[in-house]
């Protein structure tokens, strides 16, 4: 501002006026203000002109797992285009399932003074936003819960989705089911193991551990994972993945096999109704718990003091080929 006010020969109180279009500058002296402006590049800091004054810095903090899988782009969608309408921009960063990278991109969101946040927790630890939560910032948990503070949160219903999967392959003759899923510390890899286990009990064809195979994976440790399945005195005949990589992975590491094990995936991903067979999901709405989180979000932001809620949104199977081959 200083240095619009020098080239256009007037005040820093007058550039000011100008750029928060205030009244009682003279046309000529705005012109020779906004001339300046535009040739030294000048932009309002909001963030800073915002606290000054005390009100909202316009932003909204949301910490993914990763902004690159689809899942979570979907999520993101949603979460612009609701905070675009409420005048927020939305700042993201991916915390890569480490707890450290989620506390680190958190506080710096904090820093900044974002109006509220959005968090896909990666650890269990979150007593590091208290300070924050005590101090008027709303935090929203989302597809996970916090660890160790009671906050909204916004989940989907993997227990759930995972005892239809196997109830879904049982109805089609298959008796030995196998389970593919995340590492078993993460809660949405543990939910949906616990429903894989309560599907096969209501099936009626027993647990059996040597049919699971917990995570992280990658193409290799599937393929591997397959080829032990596969090969076992009683093969696996059908396989519940558990989120959208692992079908994935499992689509690759089955390619030009010419009997595959029947296959439905916990989360629906682009071209699954396209692939030969198409693949049966369990699917959720990334757009619907984007939504759903950032309204309660902007609801705490609006004065609403209620109690911490927990949201629970449904699923649902889509048959499509690949979860209908009979054992």
């Amino acid at each position: 501002m200083n240095d619009v006010a020098r080239l256009a020969g007037v005040s820093i109180k007058t550039v000011s006026r100008v750029v928060n279009d205030e009244p009682g500058v003279h046309p000529s002296t705005a012109e020779r203000v906004l001339a300046a402006i535009d040739q030294l590049g000048f932009r309002r800091n909001l963030s800073a002109r915002n606290l000054r004054r005390g009100s909202s810095t316009g932003t909204i903090g949301l910490v993914l797992e990763d902004v690159g899988n689809p899942f979570y782009s979907g999520v993101t969608r949603a979460v612009e285009e609701i905070a675009r309408l409420r005048g927020r921009q939305v700042i993201s960063g991916s915390s890569d399932e480490d707890p450290g990278r989620e506390r680190e991109l958190a506080l710096e969101f904090c820093s900044r003074r974002v109006d509220g946040l959005l968090i896909v927790p990666a650890g269990l630890q979150h007593s590091y936003l208290v300070p924050e939560m005590r101090a008027g910032t709303p935090v929203v948990f989302l597809d996970r819960p916090a660890g160790d503070v009671v906050a909204d949160t916004v989940l989907v219903d993997n227990i759930g989705g995972t005892v239809e999967a196997v109830t879904h392959l049982a109805a089609h003759g298959h008796r030995r089911i196998a389970f593919l899923g995340d590492a078993p510390d993460i809660f949405t890899a543990n939910e949906r193991l616990r429903g894989y286990r309560e599907g096969c009990v209501r099936a009626g064809i027993g647990y059996h551990e040597e049919l699971v195979a917990m995570g992280p994976h990658d193409e290799s440790s599937v393929l591997t994972t397959l080829q032990r399945l596969q090969t076992m005195r009683e093969p696996a005949t059908a396989i519940v993945a558990g989120n959208n990589r692992i079908t994935v992975y499992i689509l690759r590491a089955l390619a030009g096999v010419a009997e595959r094990p029947a296959l439905v995936g916990f989360d629906d991903f682009e071209l699954a109704d396209l692939l030969s067979p198409p693949v049966t999901v369990i699917a959720h709405d990334a757009s619907a718990l984007g939504k759903a989180a950032t309204d309660l979000l902007f609801a705490r932001l609006d004065g609403d003091n209620s109690p911490p809620r927990r949201v629970v949104l449904p699923v649902r199977l889509v048959p499509r080929g690949s979860g209908e081959v009979h054992a």
